[in-house]
């Protein structure tokens, strides 16, 4: 029996990731055959087998994918100095994948998925309450630190920031003229007073 290489395993998992990535956002998840995705990757449908089942498991394996960068990204976020500039940042780069219309496109097509799949439906919902959990305690921390409203109820802060995050991205689908790149400095101010502490709320400028 031939011995698996962990790495080429692993590399060619990827490989079909990315491309799916791709071809969902281009076609739609429903109308891209796992036929695209072979084509798309270079690999025959029995040896796409090997990896994925189904289609269904490679829109399963991109959520949980998301959810695990989502999880690193935070850590990274909680090792900084000031968190509440460190959530303005986290905001930055949501309006930065806002504006790319492969991830954008993406996004939509999983938030569908999940409506017609309850195994996609939990896979996402475990990185909703993940996302929420991870914000909540971006918050809790920053308030501790005199760096956000400790009047606020971090758990309703981060809920409502989440959806936000969903807001952007049901903007992009629906209005044409919405520019995430160009709300940036926006978004400073109106999430800056949000969570600011109360004495500091009122000097929060464009840029801040």
């Amino acid at each position: 029996m031939r011995k698996v290489d962990p790495e080429k395993h692993a590399a060619r998992r990827q490989a079909i990731l990315d491309a799916a990535r791709t071809c969902f956002a281009r076609k739609g998840f429903h109308q891209t055959s796992t036929a695209e995705i072979c084509a798309a990757v270079g690999m025959s449908p029995g040896n796409l087998f090997h990896y994925f089942p189904n289609k269904q498991e490679i829109i399963g394996a991109i959520v949980d994918q998301e959810g695990e960068e989502t999880a690193a990204f935070f850590q990274t976020l909680g090792a900084r100095d000031d968190l509440h500039a460190a959530l303005l940042d986290f905001m930055d780069l949501v309006l930065e994948l806002a504006a790319d219309a492969e991830f954008s496109s993406l996004a939509l097509e999983i938030a569908a998925e999940a409506g017609r799949d309850p195994a996609i439906a939990m896979r996402v919902g475990r990185n909703d309450r993940e996302l929420r959990s991870a914000l909540q305690g971006l918050l809790a921390e920053a308030a501790a630190r005199g760096q956000a409203d400790a009047t606020l109820d971090m758990a309703d802060a981060a809920t409502w920031v989440a959806a936000l995050i969903d807001g952007i991205f049901s903007r992009v689908a629906v209005d044409g003229e919405f520019k995430p790149k160009n709300q940036h400095a926006t978004m400073r101010v109106l999430l800056g007073r949000f969570l600011r502490p109360q004495a500091d709320a009122s000097t929060v400028t464009a840029g801040a």
